[in-house]
């Protein structure tokens, strides 16, 4: 059973300024995510904060989380390997 996708504003606005090709990349990833947010080759859970998790693209991380309630997948952030930790 597949989540609904929600990417938050900073999510959003963190993306803009990537190239077409990084895009198309990240978004087969959050398609593929939210097919099976749990999948050990897809993601793994981020041990410094409870719920999240987080999913690399490259150069690239997903940091999301899920909202069982709505069966939605949150995409919280999404920020270069170096700065994405800081964040969660």
């Amino acid at each position: 059973m597949s989540y609904r996708l929600e990417v938050k504003p900073l999510a959003d606005k963190q993306a803009q300024p990537l190239d077409r090709k990084t895009l198309k990349r990240l978004q087969k990833r959050m398609e593929e995510l939210a097919r099976d947010p749990f999948d050990p080759r897809l993601s793994k859970p981020v041990t410094m904060s409870l719920g999240r998790r987080t999913s690399r693209v490259g150069d690239w991380r997903i940091i999301y989380y899920l909202d069982e309630l709505r069966r939605t997948l949150v995409i919280a952030a999404i920020c270069p390997r170096d700065k994405a930790y800081d964040k969660v």
